[in-house]
């Protein structure tokens, strides 16, 4: 029995393991960011491949989010796809970090000319043709058919026809505080963002674009603080004569089923000379090192720009397809095609947009010029000039490397006095009795440490060790405690400036700001609420309390969002209340003092109702006969809270306010969701200004890990401080 047994598992083990043991061909894996109509028309082309050519293909979607991430992760190590999607503008990252080779075969010279010409030269690199283009997305306008009949030809004549408009309509909608919309009008005149590796945007030409776009919001041609949502709800409701957007628009019109009617035309010019170019991003089919040794992973590319592929990729998936036979055949004529057609005209007056990794860093400051022009905060000049300098500074060199061997001396010094201190523990009387009195003790505990090693311990020590290196993470070198020396030094300005913009010692101050205005409001607000709901006598106490703990029961990035759409200038339900009142609409991001009142007020909404809870708890377990003998005493209510409740909840409230502290210093969610750090970063906190180091600033992850343990510093100094004050504070009691 006990024979048949074994060879039975042996069976079971034989099945389950051959056929790891005998895998099929690998066929082609190819990776995606697709969704909806894009991917099955992508899974249509993929059958008639598989079935032409008998070749497996594996189709992988990835979250765009997570896209470039699990790329960089996934292919140096020989895990990833045979070739993937994606757009030309990050193929400065995609060849720093040896993801991609030359197309090859995949896309010859002979296929040059079956392609659209702006197409090639955006997937043109050093001379290399790096994918084979598969469509273009660029910015076009949208004109309703009923307020415009006839497209205008200008701006000037768009802005002049305002007067004939019915109220309350505007005459063209997009996101005016954003540059890659602004690129439009930067390139109509003549001004680019980023050429040859060097920030651009400043001279004359520049300097015109903004003016050019303050004089549209003045003159009420455009909306103040126009968002995406907003373009798309305005435009959909038939408030907006015109919007300039992307094929992005059409899709959320139909998935919205907007009733207005509408078609698409090229940009217009600025003056009837100017012509308005906006930037273009062409999708390409990418080819990595181990696809490019692979015939049909190169055929599979090539077919994916063929004829027979653009047109399912137009017709299903509504791609501006980048392959010019589908514009001339009768498919292209069909109405359904007409958005599109309208994208495509579009995008022969497009100007690829770069692709080199330094442009990142120029958004950032291009943008802070571009909304301080438009608040009129200063003129278009200074602003850019202050965008070129702050560009240049986040650009300049890596510090020199330096030799580890102090830093290894210090932690080998460090070790070396541990290790003497844990023998001189373990030879003093009783230990070895003490420890094995304990193995019961540390058997449960175990997995929690372990946990807490691997989890909190281990990236904290990666963390602290990564601050000691400088430069891109593809680039690395040690510099030592550099990074600490310039972050406490404000990058060497003079002691003057240590206050100016964007310094450390500025974004502490408003870090330690935000956190007691907060944290003294939760627990006002909190206690207050607590006392009043812990009432017996109230009636719909159980109501009010499940209606005041739904804002710490929402997810704060819901909350944060919904509450800066509150905020906004002319369409914010807070302007609404203050207009119904009889006051001025407020621009909430336009100055420090209101931006932080729209910050405090959202994280106020977000964090009472946690020292609520933490108040009523603390309530229920004060004896009833201290507070009676209080009022037999004689004590009024006021002074019974005062002399008897306060004392009797500082136990329980002081580790809720060191806790609240905490993530209060750290909300990272609320400063970067609501203001952004408007107006021109000064809201930002010491969180939020370590993760533009990190992700806005050509991935300085040192220097932001430099940042993440002096705020590490501050919590631990802060939490010891508070902790003494409570300790104090039980001794005298």
């Amino acid at each position: 029995m006990r024979r048949a047994i074994v060879l039975l598992v042996a069976l079971i083990a034989a099945l389950v393991l051959l056929p790891a043991c005998s895998e099929p061909p690998r066929g082609v894996v190819v990776w995606h960011p697709y969704r909806g109509a894009e991917q099955k028309a992508l899974e249509k082309v993929t059958a008639r491949f598989e079935q032409e050519h008998d070749v497996r293909v594996t189709l992988l979607a990835i979250p765009y989010e997570a896209y470039l991430s699990k790329l960089e992760a996934a292919i140096p190590r020989g895990n990833g796809p045979d070739l993937f999607l994606g757009p030309h503008n990050r193929l400065g990252e995609y060849l720093l970090h040896l993801l991609v080779v030359p197309a090859g075969d995949a896309f010859p010279d002979e296929d040059v000319a079956t392609y659209e010409a702006q197409a090639v030269a955006a997937i043109t690199h050093d001379g290399k043709r790096w994918a084979v283009p598969l469509a273009s997305k660029c910015v076009a306008m949208y004109v309703n058919s009923e307020l415009m009949p006839e497209p205008p030809r200008s701006l000037d004549e768009l802005a002049a026809k305002k007067s004939t408009l019915p109220k309350g309509v505007w005459p063209l909608v997009y996101e005016s505080q954003s540059v890659y919309y602004h690129a439009a009008l930067l390139h109509a005149y003549g001004g680019s963002l980023f050429e040859n590796e060097r920030f651009t945007m400043v001279g004359p030409a520049a300097e015109r674009s903004l003016d050019e776009a303050r004089e549209l919001t003045v003159a009420g041609v455009v909306p103040q603080e126009p968002s995406g949502d907003l373009v798309k709800q305005l435009f959909a409701s038939g408030r907006a004569a015109t919007a300039m957007s992307g094929p992005w628009l059409a899709g959320d019109l139909d998935d919205a089923g907007a009733k207005v009617r509408y078609r698409v035309v090229p940009l217009p010019s600025i003056d009837g000379t100017a012509q308005m170019k906006p930037y273009l991003t062409v999708e390409g089919a990418f080819l990595t090192g181990d696809g490019a040794r692979r015939a049909e992973a190169r055929a599979f590319a090539r077919m994916l720009g063929g004829d027979a592929a653009a047109r399912d990729r137009a017709q299903i998936g509504k791609q501006v397809v980048a392959t010019r036979s589908f514009w001339t055949s009768p498919a292209a004529a069909d109405p359904s095609m007409t958005v599109l057609r309208a994208f495509q005209e579009a995008s022969k007056d497009a100007v690829p947009m770069p692709v080199s990794v330094a442009m990142n860093p120029a958004w950032d400051p291009a943008l802070q010029a571009l909304r301080k022009v438009i608040r009129g905060e200063g003129t278009a000049k200074a602003a850019l000039d202050e965008a070129k300098a702050r560009y240049d500074d986040v650009m300049r060199p890596p510090p020199p490397a330096r030799s580890p061997a102090p830093l290894v001396v210090v932690l080998g010094a460090a070790l070396l006095a541990l290790a003497f201190f844990a023998v001189k523990r373990s030879r003093q009387p009783g230990f070895a009795r003490e420890l094995r009195a304990s193995k019961p003790a540390y058997k449960y505990i175990v997995h929690s440490a372990l946990t807490i090693l691997l989890l909190v311990v281990l990236p904290l020590v990666a963390g602290a060790g990564t601050s000691f290196f400088a430069g891109t993470r593809d680039n690395a070198q040690f510099v030592g405690f550099t990074n600490y020396v310039d972050i406490l030094t404000v990058r060497g300005k003079p002691f003057g400036e240590w206050l100016s913009h964007g310094s450390f010692y500025l974004t502490l101050l408003v870090t330690v700001l935000w956190t007691v205005v907060n944290v003294v409001a939760h627990v006002g607000i909190g206690l207050v609420l607590g006392l009043l709901l812990a009432r017996p006598f109230l009636r719909m106490r159980a109501i009010y309390r499940v209606l005041l703990i739904l804002p710490w029961a929402v997810p704060s990035y819901v909350t944060a969002l919904a509450w800066k759409g509150m905020f906004h200038r002319q369409f914010g339900a807070v302007n609404a209340i203050l207009v119904w009142l009889g006051a001025e609409p407020v621009s909430w991001f336009a100055k420090f003092s209101t931006a932080f009142t729209a910050n405090v007020a959202t994280n106020v909404w977000l964090g009472f109702p946690f020292m609520m809870v933490v108040v009523m708890g603390a309530l229920t377990s004060i004896p009833k006969d201290v507070l009676e003998a209080a009022e037999v005493d004689g004590a009024t209510r006021w002074q019974a809270f005062r002399l008897v409740t306060l004392p009797l909840l500082r136990p329980t409230l002081l580790p809720a306010v060191v806790l609240g502290s905490v993530w209060t210093f750290n909300m990272f969610n609320v400063v970067f969701l609501v203001s952004g750090g408007e107006p021109d970063g000064t809201t930002d906190i010491l969180v939020s200004e370590a993760y533009r180091w990190a992700f806005a600033r050509n991935a300085q992850f040192g220097y932001a890990a430099a940042y993440a343990v002096i705020i590490f510093g501050l919590l631990a100094l802060m939490s010891r401080v508070l902790g003494k004050i409570g300790k104090d504070t039980e001794a005298k009691a």
